[in-house]
């Protein structure tokens, strides 16, 4: 019989989170040359004891061509992350996306500042 591994302690929770950040920063948008998380797609990432992830993300408008599919390959990449033991990604409009959302390296680089 396996041992089920012990809970996180706030500590490890905050290292999977850095660990799950940086992974997001690898997705990139298929329309612009940024990641989803400088370019403010992602609204919350949250991680549990039990090391199960859940993320809350948008996108920069619900008739985006990649809604079927990079919410699904967001939640692929956060499960494969050192440390997350299950992944779930929730696809939310409320807060609507924002050009303010970007961080401001993104808005400079995309000439929006």
């Amino acid at each position: 019989m396996s041992e089920k591994p012990a809970l996180a302690d706030a500590h490890e929770r905050a290292l999977i989170e850095g660990r799950v950040i940086e992974t997001l920063r690898t997705v990139f948008d298929p329309e612009l040359p940024v990641n989803i998380y400088e370019l403010g797609l992602i609204y919350d990432v949250r991680v549990r004891e039990d090391r199960h992830v859940d993320v809350d993300m948008t996108l920069t408008a619900p008739s985006c061509p990649v809604a079927g599919t990079l919410p699904g390959e967001v939640e692929r990449k956060v499960y494969d992350t050192e440390g997350v033991e299950s992944a779930h990604v929730e696809l939310v409009w409320d807060p609507p996306f924002r050009m303010e959302n970007m961080s401001e390296e993104v808005r400079l680089e995309l000439g929006l500042l």
